[in-house]
């Protein structure tokens, strides 16, 4: 049966505002790291700006945590899973392994997760995926590779690589778990819920590994160093923790509702695109004609990911591209028909 005008132009707009919020999350979660590293170069562990950034994320979350605290009764593994692997498990397995191997040696891995994705909805979830999301995927990773200049500091360390593939593993239970609805006949749980009991089994996780207690928290109080521009400690630990964690992670979880763990992992690689250029503008650090090229790559590999307007059978399970239109509420969330097309 033919898909009425009206239901494909709904399913267009559910598309794009999809991908306006995994562009804003990419942008959010990207600028984290042009305000965490004067916070470091101040005086401050990089675990510790971890678990201020956690913390203070869960705090401001903690009234929906509240609002929604029958999903502690009702969701348990769900809640748990999103903030040890969502949360917590990205961001220590991500910090382990910079401490082994460079920094874009872990961030080319870590990135890899789109890629485990669609293994993960081709085999495990054995669902078909369109052309369009793995050329999207093939794309934006060798972008990535040129953003980060792999090339220019790889050394083998087989303990960091595994720490930094743990971080891509927990970046896909990241991408999976936010497009968690509800099974047959029962209600989606709510995605702000979600998300805020996810910071807050993170933020306790984060407690034990990163001690804060031993922070030199005289730190927060001063000022730290922006390529020459004294900024107020606290300035920039209030962008961490309202932009970079809770509007990043609401928009983030919010877009892989609208559209699919696989096109919104593609989306994501803009965050190592976006992050490379505000270091350029805010911290001084150039960027070189690979990285550039390399960002133009990942910045196509995301448009033909969600560009596509698959067709093919009706009803067909098709992952990537889909135009799943939910809203921020709690309860009646709608899911809209998902696109179908070209499968591999």
């Amino acid at each position: 049966m033919p898909v009425h005008t009206s239901e494909s132009s709904q399913l267009h707009r559910g598309r794009g505002v999809g991908l306006g919020l995994a562009l804003g999350s990419a942008v959010a979660f990207g600028g984290s790291g042009v305000a965490a590293k004067p916070l470091i170069e101040a005086g401050l562990d990089p675990l510790h700006v971890v678990w201020l950034r956690v913390a203070g994320a869960a705090l401001v979350m903690l009234p929906l945590a509240v609002r929604h605290r029958r999903l502690v009764r009702e969701r348990p593994a769900l809640l748990a899973g999103f903030g040890l692997l969502a949360v917590a498990g990205v961001q220590a397995f991500y910090f382990a392994s910079i401490s082994r191997i460079p920094v874009g040696v872990a961030l080319l891995v870590e990135y890899l997760a789109p890629a485990l994705v669609l293994g993960w909805v081709r085999f495990v979830q054995r669902r078909p995926v369109t052309r369009a999301a793995a050329l999207g995927v093939v794309l934006a990773v060798g972008g990535l590779a040129s953003v980060v200049e792999v090339w220019s500091g790889l050394s083998f360390d087989a303990v960091g690589l595994l720490l930094a593939l743990g971080a891509a593993c927990c970046q896909v239970g990241y991408f999976v778990l936010a497009d968690q609805g509800g099974d047959a006949g029962d209600e989606a749980p709510d995605p702000l819920g979600v998300i805020a009991y996810g910071l807050l089994v993170g933020a306790l996780v984060l407690t034990a590994v990163a001690r804060p207690w031993g922070m030199d928290w005289s730190v927060l109080g001063g000022n730290a160093d922006l390529d020459g521009t004294s900024v107020a400690a606290s300035l920039l630990i209030g962008w961490i923790v309202l932009v970079a964690t809770v509007v990043a992670y609401v928009t983030g979880v919010l877009s892989v509702r609208r559209l699919s763990p696989q096109v919104a992992g593609v989306v994501a690689c803009l965050e190592a695109v976006i992050a490379t250029v505000l270091a350029w503008v805010l911290l001084g650090e150039h960027l070189s004609a690979p990285q550039i090229i390399g960002g133009g790559v990942v910045l196509l590999g995301a448009f033909i990911a969600q560009s596509s307007t698959p067709s093919g059978k009706p009803n067909s399970p098709v992952a990537g591209g889909t135009g799943e239109a939910v809203g921020a509420g709690g309860g009646g969330e709608e899911k809209e028909l998902t696109a179908r097309g070209t499968a591999v």
